[in-house]
């Protein structure tokens, strides 16, 4: 049987991909490319987002 999972909410400046991996434009010595991994500074890395506060309207 399928079990239900609400969907996370996913982080709208990253889009879900809170990691990626820049190239820097030099190579090691073995000829791969020299990358720097960065995260999403909204998210800090983990690809959601919190719910939305409610506003008290009183």
């Amino acid at each position: 049987m399928p079990q239900h999972t609400r969907p996370r909410p996913i982080c709208r400046a990253c889009d879900g991909f809170p990691v990626v991996a820049i190239t820097t434009g030099s190579r090691h010595h073995d000829g791969t490319r020299t990358t720097l991994p960065v995260t999403c500074t909204a998210c800090h890395g983990s690809g959601t987002r919190t719910p939305a506060r409610r506003s008290v309207n009183a």
